[in-house]
């Protein structure tokens, strides 16, 4: 965790950075450090919601509670005009659609006016499709005016025909732009090859997108690929659209994401916390025989190339990929600003 925390606070330097287990932290101590806050946004792991209970009937030192109570308990206690929660898409119907019942019902219970949706970053303008509930109350009971799909592409969602997600318009009407592609998101970096790096731009940004992700940057960091194994080099030469791609009895195992290159004019699936390891998911460069490099997934999740991660490489990859994308939550944040 502390290389989560050196990386907030180095991005940050002006927040106030308390590491620990949420359970164990002292709200009076969380109080007089910081402000009252305007937001307080959360995504805690989802494992407890099937049992969490309406927050009125919480006692909070029942070994029993759930992270999704202690974000409420931090609620309860800073009061702020606005929450923020957001999860995986699964929590939809998780038990039969009770958890985030019980959840909204916990935030109603605090004052909160709330609305979900299902964002898929691809529809607003990433070059992911990356998919995530968000769930936005307001204290003061204020409608929120969720952000419009911008962006189309032909991918199935996650969350099927769910009526949260957030949809672009289909029709005489669309009015959509086209999902911004992988390699609309790194074709500018320099090529490398396995167990390679590079630190310099040979190249202009070539769109609009990768001129905003360098934002001023004059030295490129983190383009390093992982250094592929002899037999991983010659799966990675192999590598088609699935496992299925493959010669057969080249590998024995795996999900059909596996040992799979991603599409060059597609937005990417979603990254992972091992997406620079082939065996785990999808993840192999559409035209370089290798993984993507850290730079790459920091691209795709829509972190600035001046943006400073720390702790080792593989802590920065976890960091990266378990990440909700930046420019997501600025779409988020100027919603609320908006419907203040």
């Amino acid at each position: 965790m502390g290389d989560r925390l050196d990386t907030f606070c180095r991005n940050h330097p002006t927040a106030n950075g308390h590491g620990g287990d949420i359970r164990s932290l002292s709200m009076e101590a969380l109080i007089e450090s910081s402000p009252k806050p305007f937001v307080v946004i959360g995504g805690p792991p989802c494992q407890g919601f099937s049992s969490i209970r309406p927050f009125r009937n919480v006692e909070w030192n029942d070994p029993r509670n759930n992270l999704g109570e202690e974000f409420c308990r931090v609620v309860a206690a800073t009061n702020p005009e606005w929450i923020v929660f957001e999860n995986v898409v699964g929590l939809v119907t998780h038990g039969g659609g009770r958890a985030l019942t019980a959840l909204t019902d916990a935030f109603e219970a605090l004052g909160y006016r709330t609305s979900a949706r299902i964002l898929n970053a691809a529809f607003h303008g990433l070059p992911q499709r990356r998919e995530r509930l968000i769930i936005v109350g307001s204290k003061k009971g204020k409608a929120f005016e969720w952000p419009r799909a911008t962006h189309n592409h032909g991918h199935k969602s996650m969350a099927g025909q769910s009526k949260l997600l957030i949809a672009p318009n289909q029709g005489m009407f669309d009015d959509t732009l086209p999902a911004l592609t992988l390699m609309d998101a790194i074709s500018d970096l320099p090529s490398v090859p396995s167990g390679g790096s590079a630190t310099i731009y040979d190249r202009s940004p070539e769109n609009r997108f990768q001129e905003i992700l360098r934002f001023g940057a004059e030295t490129l960091t983190l383009h390093e690929a992982t250094a592929h194994s002899p037999q991983m080099l010659n799966i990675i030469r192999h590598a088609g659209d699935n496992i299925y791609a493959l010669p057969p009895g080249m590998v024995t195992s795996g999900f059909s994401t596996c040992y799979s290159r991603l599409a060059a004019h597609e937005p990417a699936n979603t990254i992972t916390v091992n997406f620079v390891h082939p065996a785990s998911n999808r993840c192999i460069h559409p035209f370089q025989d290798r993984a993507l490099t850290p730079r790459e997934g920091a691209r795709l999740q829509s972190f600035p190339d001046t943006f400073e991660f720390r702790g080792s490489r593989s802590q920065i990859v976890k960091q990266i990929g378990n990440a909700v994308p930046p420019l997501l939550g600025k779409l988020i944040a100027e919603a609320i600003l908006e419907s203040d």
